[in-house]
């Protein structure tokens, strides 16, 4: 490349680094908007956030572009074509997370007239801040280049899983309690998965960064598992 090529690349490069980590704020901040609005049935506040995806979506759009650009037009290599690459599967999970967000906000009407049990309702509040956390971090960890940082990202996962569980028992048990109907209890477990799902993607988020840092994958360890059984099975 030519200098001034090479540093229209670079420009663009960081283009798509600030719109990754805004997507990542800006589902961290529905996290809690949305979590605020289920525990206060408030139906035209889940309706603001539904509408509110639609930036997600174009700004997710914009930085596909921007990559499919840089692969395109500047043929890039080595460390430059793993950013790009990684940059192409975060902008998925994190628009993905996105969409769970909305998932949730669409859930608030249907919850319309159930009263949540007080434990119910700490547990969604325990599960949002688990979740904003892991998304946070994992963004973090993405802007900071850090791969220590990445990899605390499974332990953080367990901690909402077992908050998932816990949440799962307790929405059962108010309906086998009478609290709530059964439709409402399995909308509420429906819910539970949401918020689990979006700590599996901030964990997707950070090993990316693990591969963007070191060019090493978990999966690539059992591909080496897989690839000696080849080998062995051939001699």
């Amino acid at each position: 490349m030519t200098e001034e090529v090479r540093t229209e690349f670079h420009q663009l490069m960081d283009e798509v680094r600030a719109d990754l980590v805004q997507m990542g704020g800006m589902v961290a901040e529905g996290i809690s908007a949305v979590s605020a609005a289920l525990l206060a049935g408030d139906i035209g506040g889940a309706d603001q956030i539904i509408a509110a995806d639609d930036e997600l979506d174009l700004l997710s759009l914009e930085a596909e572009e921007k990559c499919v650009q840089l692969l395109a037009l500047q043929q890039p290599v080595a460390v430059d074509l793993r950013t790009i690459l990684t940059d192409l599967r975060m902008i998925s999970e994190i628009e993905r997370s996105g969409d769970l967000v909305t998932n949730i906000a669409k859930a608030v009407a249907r919850l319309h007239g159930s009263e949540l049990e007080p434990r119910v309702r700490g547990l969604i509040d325990r599960m949002r801040e688990q979740a904003v956390k892991l998304t946070a971090r994992a963004m973090d960890a993405y802007a900071e280049r850090d791969a220590g940082l990445a990899s605390v990202l499974n332990d953080m996962d367990d901690v909402l899983d077992d908050l998932h569980n816990e949440y799962i028992v307790a929405v059962f048990a108010s309906h086998e309690l009478g609290k709530i109907s059964i439709q409402h209890a399995v909308q509420l477990a429906v819910v539970g998965r949401f918020y689990e799902r979006i700590g599996d993607h901030a964990v997707n988020v950070a090993e990316r960064v693990e591969f963007l840092v070191t060019g090493e994958l978990p999966e690539h360890l059992g591909a080496n598992r897989a690839r000696a059984r080849r080998e062995q099975d051939d001699c």
